[in-house]
């Protein structure tokens, strides 16, 4: 009886946490704002493969591309965002108050190399085409800097995705 009793609190633990987790990207879809990451140039040999795209951000690039030899760690990047809601990359964040137009981004650190939401895009199979043009990764951030990409934009700033 009592080993049932357990089995069934820890289901419901396991439950709970992992709707707890689905609300809260939820949450974020709905009302994060809206950030425009410039997509950096990556291996054009491996930018398509298979059913998703390999994705590198210009923002990450500039805040730890010339860095050698100094270990990287989790944290933020700071971006100051324009009119259209284009990121640019200001600072790793490093306690200073945000300026009006600046939002935090948490990146984390995988493989030695920081990662912004994902380092893929996955779409349907034979979609890739429709996502060639890919300039912008769309994603929606929240207060605490939590990201999640949610789309991609071209040069125009149009979203990409199959036809309707």
């Amino acid at each position: 009886m009592l080993r049932k009793a357990v089995a069934i609190a820890a289901g419901l633990a396991v439950l709970a946490f992992v709707n707890y987790g689905i609300w809260q990207r939820e949450r974020l879809l709905s009302e994060g704002e809206v950030v425009l990451l410039r997509l950096a140039p990556v291996d054009p040999r491996s930018l398509m493969q298979g059913d998703y795209m390999r994705l590198e951000f210009e923002a990450a690039d500039q805040a730890f591309g010339s860095r050698t030899g100094e270990p990287l760690r989790d944290g933020r990047l700071v971006v100051a965002l324009d009119q259209r809601r284009v990121g640019q990359f200001r600072r790793v964040a490093d306690g200073r108050p945000l300026a009006p137009n600046e939002i935090a981004l948490r990146f984390r650190i995988r493989d030695g190399r920081p990662r912004l939401a994902t380092n893929a895009f996955f779409f349907e199979e034979g979609q890739a085409e429709s996502y060639e043009r890919a300039a912008f990764g769309e994603f929606r951030v929240g207060a605490d800097g939590e990201t999640i990409l949610t789309g991609l934009r071209d040069a125009q700033l149009r979203r990409l995705g199959p036809a309707d």
